[in-house]
């Protein structure tokens, strides 16, 4: 009996009461809630130290110096007309007009050349000197013309005075007025084939049949300032009045002819602005569109657009460019250069400063030309970035070298 009343004891000690239940739950309950508030609290703590050290990482603190060192220019945005271009092949050839082809007017032999292929000449210059046959022949008649006149001039006036005085008859004073008019035909026509070579009326007024060295000799002349870009004749060389004996180019000014294509044609106008470009050099010049082809090339199936061209000496003819024409002008709010875009993390960037340092933001582009494009979104008018220099501190960030040397 006792044995049984000590294990009813001994269960009744060990139960708990109803009353101890809730608070053992609720006790237990409010430690779980604390240790998940906890967690969160901890997690949103790193996930904002994670966020802060993630933009600290894309931060680049530089000096000036150091902008320097690294090539890095830095510029207010800034908005302007944004062209685009429409960029054509094109080749540089000499101007038609300003091309001679030096003929002598007479045949003859060389008896010197002064002037080479390449060399620089003005107008009026002697660029050779012939021995003629020809010209000695010519130069004959007209002096035999020119006595003739004047034998017949006098004639005429003896005559004419005769017949005036009843002395002679009136046919010999016909006679004499009519040799008169044949002897000045001859000597004008005699004179006008020495203008046609060149000769001046001054020249022909004092020339006689004196020994003369230059009866014979005849003088090839530049026609006007250029290059010699042509030469087929030497001392000794027989050259016809047929013959180029050299080509004078005046290569001051150039033709610049661009092969615009079907679909470009609608596009195309005279008059608009050309960049001329020679891809080899970079060399540039501008001008402007003067003429375009009504038709367009059988073998190409291309419209020609010529644009004159002032040229130093940069602009050989044969030279192939390229011609970058302005179709477009839209004023922008904020445009940069090419160079200051890169791809970051998936995104378009650029380079622009902050309180912090220099850091990447995205930017959304709009229209563009191969220089420069227009940024809509992202990067404000005034603020600085980074126009040239940028793909270096891409670089750097991605490879986090700054974070032991200029990352500070």
């Amino acid at each position: 009996m006792n044995r049984n009343r000590g294990v009813e004891t001994l269960t009744h000690t060990n139960r708990p009461s109803a009353t101890s239940v809730p608070s053992v739950v609720l006790s237990a309950a409010l430690a779980v809630m604390v240790l998940l508030a906890t967690a969160r609290a901890e997690e949103h703590a790193d996930v904002h130290a994670g966020e802060e050290e993630a933009h600290e990482e894309e931060i680049v603190r530089l000096s000036a110096e150091e902008l320097l060192e690294f090539g890095v220019e830095v510029r207010p945005a800034q908005g302007g007309v944004l062209e685009v271009h429409l960029s054509l092949p094109g080749e540089v050839v000499p101007d038609p007009d300003r091309i001679a082809h030096v003929v002598p007017r007479v045949p003859g032999v060389a008896r010197q050349v002064y002037y080479a292929i390449g060399d620089v000449v003005s107008a009026g210059d002697i660029l050779a000197v012939l021995d003629s046959r020809d010209l000695s022949q010519m130069k004959s008649q007209y002096l035999v013309a020119r006595e003739r006149t004047a034998l017949a001039r006098s004639t005429y006036e003896r005559e004419e005075k005769l017949w005036r005085e009843k002395v002679s008859s009136e046919r010999e004073y016909l006679m004499a007025r009519h040799g008169l008019a044949e002897a000045r035909i001859e000597m004008r026509a005699a004179e006008q084939k020495l203008h046609a070579i060149g000769f001046s009326e001054a020249y022909l007024e004092e020339l006689t049949f004196n020994v003369d060295t230059s009866f014979l000799r005849y003088a090839m002349t530049a026609p006007f300032g250029g290059v010699i870009v042509e030469k087929h004749l030497a001392p000794g060389e027989f050259v016809g009045d047929e013959e180029s004996a050299f080509i004078v180019a005046d290569l001051s000014r150039v033709w610049v002819e661009l092969s615009v294509y079907q679909k470009d044609l609608p596009r195309v106008r005279v008059d608009q602005s050309v960049l001329v470009v020679n891809t080899q050099t970079g060399t540039e010049a501008e001008g402007r569109i003067s003429y375009i082809s009504p038709m367009l090339s059988e073998d190409t199936r291309t419209a020609t657009a010529r644009v004159l061209l002032a040229n130093d000496g940069d602009w050989r003819p044969g030279l192939f460019i390229e011609g970058r024409v302005v179709v477009e002008r839209r004023p922008v709010a904020v445009m940069v250069p090419k160079s200051a875009l890169q791809t970051f993390e998936g995104r378009t960037v650029v380079f622009a400063q902050s309180a912090e340092g220099i850091e990447p933001v995205a930017v959304e582009l709009g229209m563009e030309n191969d220089t420069h494009v227009e940024v809509r979104t992202g990067l404000a008018p005034g603020r600085l970035y980074v126009a040239t220099g940028s793909f270096t501190l891409k670089a750097q960030l991605e490879k986090g070298s700054f974070a032991s040397g200029h990352n500070h």
